[in-house]
């Protein structure tokens, strides 16, 4: 068998999982929206749910094989993350960032990896980038303290990737992530928000906790791809662009919404009467018909663009290469447009469905609420992926000190 042979059996078998696994995902999609309302209601995703998306294996799509896990890249995850969200954006955000949170754990060293999967392969992780108010520095590692809010999924979590700061010289980068147990931690409730009410992003609270070394992976390494796992030669998505990875995972459930909200309003808004209007059925009515064709297009365009970024990152961690600066922020900067196509989109079929849309029993209330708050995390807010594109297009000085 040939070279070429092997890598067309190799890409066959990956596409043929991938298929699999966002078939699993679409199979708990009637279950996933029976649940929904009780979801946000308990503000956490239902255990009969959870148990669902466990047993089908889908949180561990970046999970190497090596621990019992897919091993699938970027662009599979954010299918198969869609598709949860196509069922409800509560659930959908918190399995997309149990998966992204458990993938960071797996970039850390081999000692760190066998703490969290050695005797539990099915560990799931949530985490917070932002630094906790204490990072002591004693013997052997740090001593941890502080309050970490929104950790999304944590009620679900075995362990939470947690945002330190590090005693490091002047001039340096002193941020960090650090791999804590549950045992360490409390969760206060603190998310009481008007959408994603269900993704449980509740604050996780520390009180002097030590971390080993080994558990420690420095931010500014993570951000080069310089990652402590010796498996990047073996591993594709040991070479994944973290920052990259870490905010297109975002807008997974955000194109799973918009479909919801596009498939609803196709099923339902062609018989309706357009109130003072000579129009019976307002599949008749020219405003609606411009106005749902310009939502499918916002939406088409936006898993276009989403899916040429997914693309890129597997591409490139294919190739076991940092994706250069300018591609970086190019998709930093199309997150946040994913964001505004699928929120522009799901804006004009509420128009379109009427004020009865906003009804609190009318599920595109729900939808339209959790698409508006999912695309305010700050690695999706489109005005700071623009300024970061900007700034590498343009050349400016500091322009390799952000977050790409």
């Amino acid at each position: 068998m040939t070279l070429t042979s092997n890598a067309a059996e190799s890409s066959a078998t990956a596409a043929d999982l991938g298929r699999e696994l966002v078939g699993r995902a679409s199979e708990l999609v009637p279950m996933i929206r029976e649940h929904a309302a009780e979801s946000s209601a308990n503000r956490a995703v239902v255990p009969q749910v959870m148990k669902a998306l466990e047993d089908a294996e889908l949180f561990k799509l970046f999970v190497p094989k090596r621990f019992g896990g897919h091993g699938v890249g970027m662009r599979t995850t954010m299918e198969v993350l869609s598709e949860i969200g196509r069922g409800d954006g509560s659930t959908a955000w918190a399995a997309s960032l149990l998966n992204v949170c458990t993938w960071f754990a797996t970039t850390f060293s081999l000692q760190a990896q066998l703490d969290v999967f050695g005797e539990n392969p099915n560990a799931k992780v949530s985490g917070i980038f932002t630094p906790g108010s204490k990072a002591e520095r004693v013997d052997g590692g740090y001593l941890l303290s502080g309050r970490w809010p929104y950790s999304s999924g944590s009620f679900a979590a075995d362990w939470a990737a947690l945002g330190i700061a590090l005693s490091v010289d002047p001039g340096q980068d002193p941020r960090a992530l650090a791999l804590v147990p549950k045992e360490a931690w409390t969760i206060e409730p603190t998310w009481y928000v008007a959408g994603m009410q269900g993704s449980g992003s509740d604050t996780i609270v520390v009180e002097d906790h030590f971390v080993p070394d080994h558990r420690i992976q420095p931010f500014a390494d993570m951000q080069q791809a310089r990652y402590l796992t010796p498996y990047q030669a073996e591993e594709q998505n040991s070479n994944m662009a973290f920052i990259a990875v870490a905010a297109l995972v975002l807008i997974s459930p955000q194109l799973g919404l918009a479909r919801h909200a596009l498939e609803i309003t196709r099923n339902k808004l062609g018989g309706k009467p357009v109130a003072y209007t000579v129009h019976r059925e307002a599949r008749n009515s020219p405003a609606h018909q411009l106005g749902v064709a310009k939502a499918a297009t916002n939406i088409n365009l936006a898993h276009l663009l989403a899916r040429s970024a997914a693309d890129e990152i597997d591409a490139w961690a294919a190739d076991r290469r940092l994706p250069d600066v300018e591609t970086r922020a190019r998709i930093r900067n199309d997150t946040g447009v994913v964001a505004e196509l699928v929120n522009s989109g799901i804006d004009t079929l509420m128009t379109a469905n009427g004020a009865g849309s906003f009804a609190d029993v009318n599920v595109l209330n729900r939808i339209w609420r959790d698409a508006a708050i999912g695309a305010r995390h700050a690695y999706v807010t489109p005005e700071v992926g623009k300024e970061v594109y900007g700034r590498v297009l343009l050349g400016t000085e500091d322009a390799l000190t952000m977050d790409i």
